[in-house]
């Protein structure tokens, strides 16, 4: 906690330079039930059940003749308990799928090996959201640090719930990870010509190796009429294999009170991303090659993400969202599993709403996902093909 005072201290008193520095925020906490788990229902209370509660610093400066500096600083919180990350409720629990089969010896070593980073901000990162710094030109913007891939953006950009709550597509492809939310050492450009917004991205190494890179770009047009859009991710892992490819294509259109929206994506890791780390660990472990070999195989991943949504804007009484998502597992594992649900935001004010959200999901056979929300993961169910049913109701305030 005192590194982390320092750190906030160093950055607060480092803004005299910059001629517009804005403080931010929001804080979002709410009571949700779960159903599904090993122990049975769970009900307690959660940070981030719309969004992720976070705080920010947000820096700009006009340098004359079409050049600009940014800088973005933001960093989480748990609003329940006031720390910078989070577990899932079912812990160290892995999905069945993982392990079925194996001698619990080689069980045990995968769960010491995996579980500790089955989580959010687990290394516990300051401003583990956003670090970057910019300068934006007139060719283009160029961002440097943490940032959002250009994959996730498109997912947040046509899911109906923008990525909020239990009901967001992307809840659906947690374990492994379906696309890289950020990256690490990212330096972006950035174009934006009228409606038409164009990105690309570079991964530095970060590993002595220098394999691990990632590349990212994206395509979106934005109009009042509609917009239309494509992200796409490839990252390797430090051996240099072809780790998580992910690209997503997507639409949302106005419809009188209504907005339609929709992505398809296209989830694809031929070789683990954390593939050179965990062979080694499992090997000093003494586990046999064919065995490693195996796990590393169920860790692979092949799949299509659908999501279709609609929201219905009340005016003063708020906004209903509806939407149904599925994730199509084209691996011999089969671990299709489908969301349905209803969310519905309350006004209190321009900067305060009471949300809640209903949501079923129905895991086949060999699936295990349970609901979580924007800001932590919900977990794996009791066993495979054991269905969950999340209720959450949340209050929300921005600043």
């Amino acid at each position: 906690m005192k590194k982390t005072l320092i750190a906030a201290a160093a950055a607060l008193t480092s803004l005299g330079a910059w001629s517009q520095v804005t403080l931010y925020g929001l804080a979002d906490v709410g009571i949700t039930r779960v159903s599904g788990y090993a122990g049975g229902s769970a009900t307690q209370m959660n940070s981030g059940v719309m969004e992720g509660s976070r705080w920010g610093l947000k820096g700009e400066e006009d340098l004359g003749g079409g050049y600009k500096a940014l800088f973005t600083l933001e960093s989480r919180f748990e609003l329940d308990n006031g720390t910078l990350s989070n577990r899932p409720y079912s812990g160290s629990q892995l999905p069945d799928r993982l392990t079925a089969g194996l001698p619990d010896s080689l069980a045990n070593a995968i769960s010491a090996a995996i579980a500790p980073s089955f989580g959010v901000n687990t290394n516990n990162a300051l401003f583990d959201r956003q670090s970057w710094v910019g300068l934006v030109t007139p060719v283009g913007g160029f961002l440097l640090g943490r940032q959002y891939t250009p994959a996730f953006e498109a997912v947040a950009s046509y899911d109906i719930m923008a990525t909020q709550s239990a009901l967001s597509a992307g809840q659906l492809a947690i374990f492994p990870a379906g696309v890289d939310i950020r990256a690490n050492d990212t330096l972006q450009y950035r174009v934006v010509q009228g409606p038409w917004t164009a990105s690309l991205m570079y991964g530095f190494p970060t590993t002595a190796s220098g394999d691990d890179q990632l590349v990212g770009l994206g395509a979106f047009y934005r109009s009042a009429d509609f917009s239309v859009g494509l992200g796409y991710n490839s990252r390797k892992n430090s051996a240099g294999e072809q780790a998580l490819r992910t690209t997503v294509v997507g639409a949302t259109v106005p419809w009188g009170s209504w907005r339609l929206s929709g992505l398809y994506g296209v989830i694809e890791e031929p070789n683990s991303g954390s593939a050179p780390e965990l062979s080694a660990g499992l090997s000093d472990a003494g586990v046999p090659t064919t065995l490693i070999n195996t796990v590393l195989d169920r860790l692979k991943q092949d799949a299509r993400l659908m999501h279709l949504g609609a929201r219905y804007e009340m005016g003063a009484a708020g906004h209903i969202s509806v939407a149904y998502n599925h994730l199509d597992d084209k691996r011999s594992a089969n671990a299709d599993v489908t969301s349905y649900g209803v969310a519905y935001t309350y006004p209190l004010s321009k900067r305060t709403n009471l949300n809640a959200v209903l949501v079923r999901y129905a895991n086949s056979a060999s699936a295990q996902v349970a609901p979580g929300g924007n800001g932590y993961l919900g977990g794996v169910t009791a066993s495979a093909g054991t269905d969950a049913t999340s209720i959450a109701l949340a209050l929300r305030h921005t600043f």
